[in-house]
């Protein structure tokens, strides 16, 4: 296969794996703050979601260190997608459209 179409398919791959670990954070801390239990929900969401990550990149990435970049280049743009999505934006009062404090 073309190599170029293997690093694409790595940072798909990455780009999933980053959606699947940072989607799975924000969730236990929504789910876990109002818990009863959180310490329970924030190891076991710990341990799943590194599992998970750990094995798609020895999956993905095998023994070529550019599928590896390229995997972890696309987790880091999920983790760029993820916290857009679910970060609220911050308006200061009095300012219509501003997205940061000055």
């Amino acid at each position: 296969m073309n190599q170029i179409a293997v690093l694409a398919m790595a940072l798909a791959a990455g780009l999933l794996l980053g959606a699947f670990f940072f989607g799975g954070l924000w969730w236990t801390v929504t789910r876990g703050l109002a818990s009863p239990q959180p310490a329970m929900w924030f190891f076991v969401s710990m341990i799943l979601r590194m599992g998970v990550l750990l094995a798609g990149f020895i999956r993905v990435g095998g023994d070529d260190w550019r599928r590896w970049l390229a995997c972890l280049l696309g987790a880091v743009l999920a983790r760029v997608v993820v916290k857009r999505l679910t970060c609220p934006a911050i308006v200061p009062p009095g300012i219509p459209g501003a997205r940061h404090a000055a």
